[in-house]
This record gives C-alpha cells, structure tokens and sequence, in this order.
C-alpha cells in the first residue's frame, strides 16, 4: 500500500484546508479552526461503536458466509453493501430508532466518544468503510437517536474529494488519515479505535511510514499515533429476519441479471440436512441431563452434551417414512423409563457414533418418582447454503453440498437399501436418543410401528423447524443424535407453526 502512503506527499498545503476536509464528512457542521485542535479522536463504527450483525454461522455454511462478505459476488454487493441488513437490525429500523437502537452499541465505546466531544481541543470523527451513498443516512439516523455528536461522519464516497478512487476499506482510510493529520498540522496526538485485527495493523504500519517520511521531508512534522484495539462485539439478526433478507438480497441480484448480462451466476439458497428426528425442547434437554449418571472421573470438558433429539433418520427423510411420523411439525409425547450408555460414553462424547446407541443391551431403570413426560416436534437440522441456480438439479438433490453424493433413483429405494443392515432389529434405525416402546404394546416394538394415526399421517411441508436449535442469541443445540435415555411415545398430534420455508 505504498501508494497509500504517499498519496499527498509532496503536494501543496493549500490542498490540505478545514473547507476541503469537510467534504469527506456528510454533516454539514462547520469544522474547528486548525489553531484549536490538538488531538485527533477517530473511530471505527462497525463492532467497533455499533454491535454489528453478521452472518449467523448456525444459519449459513462457511463457504456461503465468505460469499456473502464478497462484494463482486453480488450485484448489490453483498452482506455489507445492502442497507436493508443493517436496517434489520433487532425490530427494524423505525422502531429501533425509537429507542435509540438499546442494546446495540458498544456502550463504553459510545462513552469514549462523549468524552471525545466534551474535549475542547478534541476533533472527534465517525469513519466507517460503508458507502456513502447507501449507509450515509441510516447512520446518521442512528448516531443521532443515541445522542452522540462528531465533528465528523466519514463515509466512503465513490471518490476523494480529490477524484481519486478506492481500491479498498484501508486504502480510503488511509487517504482520509492523511488528508486529517495534514490539515490539522498543529494536532501532536492520532487516536483511532477499530476492531479489526487486520486494519489494526495496517494502521500501525501507515502511521509508522508516515511518521518516518515526516523525519525525512517533513510537511508537518511527526504525530502520536495510537491505535486502539476494540474487541468485537458483533451481534446476530433474528433468524428469520436474516433468511428473508437475504433472499430479498438474492431477488435483487437475479433481477438485475435478467436485465443486464453479466458474468455472475443467478443465485439460490439450498438446504443442506444432517438428520431428520424429533426435536426436544430447552427445559426437557435440563431434565434429561441431570439424569445422566457421569462417573466422577469424567471431566466434563471431554464431554459435548446434548440429548436434544430422538432421531428419524440421517441426511433429508424419505417421504414414506416422513409420512410415518407425521410430517414436519408433528407432535409426539415421550416417557423416559430408562437410562443407559454405550461403551463408558454418553451420547456423542468421546467419540461414540449415532448407532453406538442401538448396541445398548443393559437399561438402567428410572426410579417411579423420577419419571417425566416431554414433548417433541419433528424437525430437521439443516444448514443454509447460496449456490448457483442449477435447472438440473431436482429437490431432493438440492439438499446435498457434495454433487458427488447426490442421488438420481428415488429417496425410498435409497432409505430401503441403507436399512438391510438393520434387518432383525426392532428399532427402526438403532440409534435413536431414545428407544421406543409402543405404549401398552410389546416392549421390544419400536416407536416407529405405533405411529399408526397417533402422529398424523400428512407430510405437512418442508417447514424449516430446522432452526429449533437455534436460539435469539445465535446459540445452537446442534449435535449427533444421543444414546441417553429410554423412553416410550405416548402420542402426539400434527402441528403447524411458523417457520422459514415461505422465505425462499
């Protein structure tokens, strides 16, 4: 970034006046004379000032986070290119701005910047890398509802006020650094607050070079820099919020390449399936753990726990077996009666595999007064993916990442083959979370054959319940299905609910 460096070096001081660098700021606020500043206040906004949401990596796969940071890969540029994101943010933009984005903010941050403002020799500016032209009154909108006041609020214009163009986030930082320090010659003192390790030390390194060239041609001598490293504090948007926006962000993109030509590929976002199996809730996941019996040698940091599934079936559930059970969103009631596990493990800790479970031979009974019923719904755990839109691929083959495991002959047939291995067994699959028993029925049966009528006989739809493991705060329940807990079905009913299948 050698360019960088020394974009103004050498140029005439006249360039370098309060007038022309108030053109980098969108208020319109009159600047402080350069005799009445000596230190240089800058901060970053993004996870810096403002909590930031970012892909959220329960939702999407890692190679689909990268895409969506990509700004050529979308012609809307992307994740931090479509204000609709940041707009998204919590209840949206109208409500928030009500109560001032509460919540939000990096409040010590926001604190130091009050500080800055009260500081009479202080210039205190708000520099973000987002557009000018996309985030400029959003922004606005916001440090204003938070009551926090700049002298400036930089935003990456199309070009400098000097014509010249960006050839990134750092490069127009460093350009405005520069065209700052130079016009405010009598400042002794840089501050600059950012997040990003990277920029940090990029940073670092600009002021290093600057300093260095102000010793051998200086133009207004050497300055204090410092650079503060924040810690991120980056925040999520609702689940729901985030697919919907992201597909609005997909519509846009394949809108404008039915319009115009491009290079790009029309987009699509496409599911990828872990396990299909009965989902179980929050307070019934607490209650099962504490009947788990972990030898006190046990270190509970080698242990992953989860006991929050009883599961169907791996990768995406044949429609036959799908219709068994009741269809997305059923309902079922369980009974714990047991406990057991397999080989000094519990569920998918120390390396236990999903059909470990139905080697279980020795079941612990669970004391009469300790006993309990818990519901379950039928879900998927799924992952999102963006990929390029392929008339080829049919919906069944849509649910698989890997194109070399994707399957042309029918799901049932699939199903069928992969279940010979378990021929003899009573259970279904042999590694359920917990083993069936048909209530009144033979013990041995599994919870499978007793679905006749009790669970509900339609399909219901794709409804993403995938995202029952996915809490507000971004946190996930994922995980193997366990091998802890003998239970029986008691019954359960289809049920309806919201759900992300009607976003995409």
């Amino acid at each position: 970034m050698a360019s960088a460096y020394s974009a103004y070096h050498g140029a005439k001081s006249s360039q370098f006046t309060v007038t022309a660098l108030g053109r980098w700021s969108i208020l319109t606020k009159q600047l402080p004379a350069v005799d009445k500043v000596r230190v240089l206040h800058v901060y970053d906004f993004d996870n810096t000032l403002f909590r930031t949401p970012m892909p959220n990596p329960t939702l999407w796969t890692g190679p689909t986070i990268g895409l969506l940071a990509t700004q050529e890969a979308f012609s809307n540029g992307g994740w931090w290119h479509d204000n609709r994101i940041l707009a998204a943010t919590g209840e949206g933009a109208e409500k928030e701005e009500e109560r001032a984005w509460e919540g939000w903010w990096n409040e010590k941050v926001a604190d130091l910047v009050k500080l800055s403002t009260k500081q009479p020799d202080a210039l205190c500016v708000l520099l973000t890398g987002r557009s000018e032209h996309g985030f400029g009154e959003l922004i606005k909108r916001m440090v204003t509802s938070k009551g926090l006041e700049f002298d400036m609020v930089s935003l990456k214009p199309r070009v400098s006020p000097a014509n010249q163009s960006f050839q990134n986030t750092m490069h127009f930082k460093q350009l405005f650094f520069e065209a700052l320090m130079e016009t405010y010659q009598q400042a002794t003192e840089i501050k600059v607050y950012e997040d990003r390790p990277r920029h940090t030390k990029g940073f670092r390194d600009f002021f290093a070079e600057y300093n260095r060239r102000q010793t051998e041609a200086p133009t207004r001598g050497p300055i204090t820099a410092d650079v503060v490293q924040v810690v991120d504090s980056s925040t999520l948007l609702d689940p729901v919020v985030e697919v919907a926006e992201v597909q609005h962000m997909i519509n846009q993109h394949n809108t404008t390449l039915t319009k115009e030509p491009s290079s790009k590929s029309k987009l699509m976002i496409k599911k990828t399936v872990f396990f299909t199996s009965y989902m179980i809730g929050g307070d019934d996941i607490k209650k099962l753990l504490k009947l788990a019996k972990i030898p006190a040698s046990v270190s509970n940091n080698d242990l992953k726990f989860h006991a929050n599934n009883i599961l169907i079936c791996p990768r995406p559930c044949p429609t036959s077996i799908l219709e068994k059970v009741g269809g997305m969103g059923s309902k079922m009631l369980w009974e714990v009666t047991g406990t057991a596990c397999f080989d000094n493990s519990i569920w998918a800790a120390k390396g236990a595999r999903p059909m470990d479970a139905g080697k279980i031979t020795a079941w612990q009974p669970v004391p009469v007064e300790e006993r309990f019923s818990f519901e379950t719904t039928v879900g998927e755990k799924v992952i999102l993916r963006i990929e390029a839109e392929d008339p080829k691929e049919d919906e069944y083959q849509s649910l698989f990442a890997n194109k070399s495991h994707k399957r042309k002959h029918n799901a049932d047939e699939e199903w069928a083959a992969r279940s010979v291995q378990y021929a003899g067994r009573n259970e279904s699959r042999g590694f359920h979370s917990g083993r069936g028993r048909n209530k009144g029925g033979n013990p041995g049966r599994s919870h499978r054959a007793s679905r006749g009528g009790r669970g509900g006989r339609g399909r219901g739809g794709h409804g993403y319940r995938s995202l029952d493991d996915v809490d507000p705060k971004g946190q996930s329940n994922d995980g193997p299905p366990g091998s802890f807990g003998r239970g029986r079905p008691m019954g359960g009913q289809p049920s309806n609910g919201s759900d992300l299948q009607s976003y995409y």
